[in-house]
């Protein structure tokens, strides 16, 4: 069983190819390694599928970009071999080793933008971000391999022209499931 991960978004539209928040959304210098569900902030986070949790920690930080807020990921190893990250948390209710069951709550949904920290020298995308009030999301990325640490990997961009190996379009899986 399949279940939408985020029951309390503003919809179920999911980003279109090239719009803000879509997979592998060209950023100027970067690309977009999930999709975004837009969701207000606190909403409920649930896991698509059964898995265990093989990993979490930190996503973004205003440590690393100055207008980002302190965000959580985390990854589930699902039982079909594959491996989703569920980010921009702003809160993870569960431990690695955790097992877990479609429907299963992970966390909240995290505003990972700051808003007051967002100006004109930001990146557009970024902008219209703060403009279309979509500063609170679920990032979630698809990968059939382990993730591992990169340095071209920062808060779901990839600073590279190539699709790292194993990334895979989460879009029609999202648009497939149904409560």
């Amino acid at each position: 069983m399949n279940c939408w991960p985020v029951p309390k978004s503003h919809s179920r539209y999911l980003p279109c190819d090239g719009e803000s928040g879509s997979f592998w959304e060209q950023r100027q210098d970067r690309f977009h390694c999930g999709v975004d569900i837009y969701a207000p902030q606190k909403s409920d986070i649930i896991s698509i599928a059964d898995g265990t949790v093989v990993d979490l920690g930190i996503f973004t930080s205003p440590s690393q970009v100055r207008y980002w807020n302190t965000t959580y990921y985390l990854v589930i190893a699902n039982n079909g071999g594959t491996f989703f990250r569920y980010a921009e948390l702003d809160d993870v209710a569960v431990e690695k080793g955790t097992a877990i069951q479609a429907g299963d709550f992970l966390g909240s949904v995290g505003q990972v933008l700051h808003i007051k920290k967002i100006d004109d020298t930001c990146p557009l995308y970024i902008r219209q971000l703060k403009e279309k009030k979509h500063t609170s999301m679920l990032h979630i990325e698809w990968h059939d391999r382990p993730l591992f640490p990169s340095k071209t990997y920062l808060g779901g961009n990839w600073f590279g022209t190539r699709k790292p190996e194993g990334l895979l379009d989460p879009t029609s899986l999202l648009e497939s499931i149904s409560d």
